[in-house]
C-alpha cells in the first residue's frame, strides 16, 4: 500500500501539521510506504499531480485559515481538479487543526476537502478536525495516545484503520487532553510578553490611533 502525506502548512518547520502527520505515521505497520509532499506555495507541477495517480490514499494536514483551508492549498487544490486524476478508486482523508480549543471549528474546512472530492471523482474517506492547535508544535516528543495527546491517539488509530482498509468514516472532532483555562492562559504569553518588551500596558491594546 502507498499513501501520500500531504503537509498544507505553509510553515517550512515547527508546524502543527508536521506534528500530526508524524504523529500518524506511528499507527501504521512498518511495511507501509509514505511519500512526503509539501505544499507551501499555491502552484503544482504536472508532474507532481500526475505522481497522485500511484498512490492508494492522499492524506492532507493543514491549519484553519479563516474558517477554510489555506489559500495556497486551495490553489493547489484547483490545479489538481484543473488537470485531473484518472484514479479514481483513491480514497481522500484530511486532518485539520486550529488554533481554537474546540475541534468543531473545523467543521467547514473539513467540508471543503470532501466537496473537492466529490468535484474530482476522488473517494471522501474521513476527516479529523483536531482542536488547540497552537500547543501541538510543542508536543512533538509527547508520544501518541499519552497526556494531551489521549484523544489524537484514539481518533488517529480509527483513522488509520480506515486508510489501511479503504473505507470511509464519519468525520470526528475533538480537543487536546488540556484544560482549556490552562490553554488561554498559554496562548496569552506571548502579547502579554510583548507588552512588556515594549513597555505598553494590557490596557493599551485597546487604544485606537
Amino acid at each position: 500500500m502507498k499513501i501520500a502525506v500531504i503537509n498544507g502548512s505553509p510553515k517550512k518547520s515547527d508546524s502543527a501539521s508536521t506534528t500530526l502527520l508524524n504523529d500518524l505515521k506511528t499507527c501504521f505497520p512498518k511495511e507501509i510506504s509514505f511519500i512526503d509532499y509539501d505544499l507551501r506555495v499555491s502552484t503544482m507541477s504536472p508532474d507532481i499531480i500526475e505522481e497522485f495517480n500511484q498512490f492508494d490514499a492522499l492524506v492532507f494536514a493543514f491549519p484553519l485559515y479563516v474558517d477554510g483551508i489555506p489559500s495556497h492549498l486551495l490553489s493547489c487544490l484547483c490545479e489538481i481538479e484543473t488537470y485531473g486524476i484518472e484514479n479514481k478508486a483513491i480514497h481522500v482523508y484530511a486532518i485539520a487543526n486550529c488554533g481554537f480549543y474546540e475541534g468543531k471549528q473545523n467543521r467547514n474546512a473539513l467540508h471543503i476537502m470532501q466537496n473537492w472530492c466529490e468535484k474530482v471523482g476522488l473517494i471522501w474517506g474521513q476527516g479529523i478536525g483536531v482542536g488547540g492547535g497552537g500547543a501541538l508544535s510543542s508536543l512533538g516528543k509527547v508520544p501518541l495516545g499519552k497526556g494531551p495527546k489521549k484523544n489524537l491517539g484514539t481518533a488517529f488509530n480509527q483513522l488509520a484503520a480506515h486508510i489501511l482498509a479503504g473505507t470511509s468514516a464519519d468525520n470526528i472532532y475533538l480537543s487536546i487532553n488540556f484544560p482549556r483555562f490552562l490553554y488561554k492562559w498559554a496562548g496569552q504569553l506571548g502579547w502579554r510578553q510583548s507588552i512588556k518588551a515594549n513597555k505598553l500596558k494590557v490596557k493599551d491594546l485597546g487604544r485606537r490611533l
